[in-house]
């Protein structure tokens, strides 16, 4: 019922930024929690960050400081901005959509790999 696009993955050198960009689509409620999760080779999904219809936001440790969250909810698209980025941060990174009771929709994912 929701569908999530995301684009602006890429090649960055360490140190670099990147800019995650996540556009959804369809049966989309009032009440919901849009994201971020990332997923190295032979790693879990991990979650990255996190924002409610509301604004609310949170962030793994691991990101905290550096990746900022933010969401359009005329639009229904949630962005990710990635500043000083490590090797560690290289991962597909996908869009999340949570719905209010619970149910998870998600995107395709985009490669972000961070090397010199």
């Amino acid at each position: 019922q929701v569908q999530l696009v995301e684009s602006g993955g890429g090649l960055v050198q360490p140190g670099g930024s990147l800019r995650l960009s996540c556009a959804a689509s369809g049966s989309i409620r009032g009440s919901n929690v849009m994201g971020w999760y990332r997923q190295a080779p032979g790693k879990q999904r991990e979650l990255v960050a996190t924002v409610t219809s509301g604004g609310r936001t949170n962030y793994a440790d691991s990101v905290q400081g550096r990746f900022t969250i933010s969401r359009d909810n005329a639009k229904t698209t949630v962005y990710l901005q990635m500043n000083s980025l490590k090797p560690e941060d290289t991962a597909v990174y996908y869009c999340n959509f949570r719905h209010g009771w619970g149910a998870d929709s998600w995107g395709q994912g985009t490669q972000v790999t961070v090397s010199s």
